[in-house]
């Protein structure tokens, strides 16, 4: 039987201060009784000597503390997993919000995980299909890597997580593969948007989603990635699943802990954010990997909205270094109606060159790869130039690298976002634009290769 507490002594906004407390410790899990009946959950922050300090995830409007109780259950907030979570809702705390039975649990884990020794990790080297050309073609996507996508306000990332959620998948027909959605501060519009598609296409069957939205509590904000990892984690590592795990948005998540800095009158590191921040994010994006001796491994996307278009905003900054590289969103191409609008230039997936090649694309892709970003950029190049000096001022292979970057944009970039198209159809692509340069330009390209797959462009 757990020991009752009637010293609950301060209340500051979510927070709450409990007196002569005995055995307590760090991120246990507290349960506040009032007198009509009615039970609060929250967990302990901080431990003073026989203070706790109390953060409750339902809040603390209209309690009285003089004839309350609380109640500390000697254990971390825990997710009931099994395999019956698929295609199922839930809320930042874990519970069913879809209208359907609770989780009949196979075990529970506690939601800060277990960490995983460097030494045990294996070394991310298989390509994910997102169906996605920006994304499959230039900046892959490799089994175990943590992945982000840097957005902004306004800009459809709600519709690029939707189509990677529904089209990706491993290659191979003896993979099982499921996807973990966890959504952080969105608007009931948006919760609404994921879940319909989601039934609509079908991809609900292999998804788990665990949505806060914007009128939670930030205390359950902060719980949310951690329950999505925890159902990964248990998908993965217990059930040998290949999972990718979408987490939106990040930006929301790190409001929420800098309300609960602010609220705990800590000393505020950039901008207002608590100096831990880097430490709290890490926890997160590095429970993506694999592991020796397993089959499964978790995948990660988060997305982020960059505040004022910065990148240098300590969330992308952070999460940076954090990972292994960024797909960026392009508020130009966005406003001329390109979708998705991703900038692949600044992109970068720093394993990219782990997951392709002959035996896991095809043994074209790394050269088309470096040849597109070379022509791309001469083409963006040579554009800017004819609108300072005018077309007549480029010679005739400017002319063609500035139809490139024109047919690029609109062929390879501007998919929309219901196509869904095969690596190989990505490659033929990049093949079927290349041919808008002579064969001698493509000095990244093999003889072979070119014998092989070049074709001049035909109108």
């Amino acid at each position: 039987m757990f020991k009752e507490y009637k010293t609950i002594r301060e209340v500051v906004g979510p927070l709450m201060l409990v007196d002569q407390v005995e055995g307590v410790s760090y991120n246990e899990l507290v349960e506040i009784k009032q007198e009509n009946g009615e039970v609060r959950k929250g967990k302990v922050l901080e431990i003073n000597g026989d203070r706790a300090l109390v953060q409750l995830f339902e809040g603390t409007q209209g309690l009285k503390i003089s004839t309350s109780k609380a109640r500390f259950l000697g254990r971390s907030l825990e997710l009931a997993v099994s395999e019956d979570m698929l295609g199922r809702v839930f809320n930042g705390m874990g519970e069913p919000i879809d209208g359907g039975a609770p989780i009949i649990a196979d075990m529970r884990l506690d939601i800060n995980g277990q960490p995983i020794n460097p030494y045990a990790r294996d070394y991310p080297n298989e390509f994910i299909q997102t169906g996605i050309s920006a994304i499959d073609g230039l900046n892959t996507l490799v089994r175990g890597q943590k992945l982000p996508v840097f957005s902004a306000s306004g800009l459809p990332h709600a519709q690029l997580a939707a189509q990677i959620a529904r089209q990706a998948r491993v290659l191979g027909d003896d993979e099982k593969f499921a996807v973990v959605f966890g959504a952080m501060g969105i608007t009931y519009e948006e919760a609404d948007f994921f879940i319909k598609d989601f039934n609509k296409t079908g991809a609900i069957e292999r998804t788990v989603m665990f949505m806060n939205l914007a009128n939670d509590p930030a205390i359950e904000r902060i719980s949310t990635p951690r329950m999505a990892l925890t159902a990964a984690e248990y998908l993965a590592f217990e059930k040998g699943m290949q999972v990718l795990v979408i987490l939106t948005d990040i930006t929301n998540y790190a409001e929420a802990l800098r309300e609960t800095s602010a609220a705990r009158k800590e000393v505020p590191g950039r901008r207002g954010y608590p100096g831990y921040m880097y430490t709290d994010l890490a926890q997160i994006y590095e429970r993506a990997g694999r592991i020796h001796g397993s089959n499964g491994s978790i995948t990660q996307i988060p997305i982020l909205s960059m505040p004022e278009d910065d990148k240098t905003h300590p969330i992308p900054d952070l999460t940076g270094y954090i990972t292994e590289g960024q797909i960026i969103l392009s508020r130009d191409l966005y406003k001329r109606g390109y979708n998705p609008p991703i900038d692949v230039l600044p992109s970068l997936s720093r394993l990219k060159d782990k997951g392709i090649g002959k035996g896991k694309t095809r043994e074209d892709h790394a050269s088309t790869m470096n040849q597109l970003f070379s022509a791309y950029s001469q083409g963006k190049e040579a554009k800017e130039l004819s609108a300072i000096l005018g077309e007549a001022a480029l010679s005739d292979v400017d002319k063609l690298y500035a139809k490139f970057a024109v047919e690029f944009e609109k062929q390879y970039i501007a998919q929309g976002f219901t196509a869904n198209r095969t690596i190989e159809e990505t490659l033929n692509l990049g093949w079927k634009l290349l041919g808008i340069l002579p064969r001698s330009e493509l000095k990244r390209i093999s003889e072979e290769l070119l014998d092989k797959y070049y074709q001049p462009w035909q109108d």
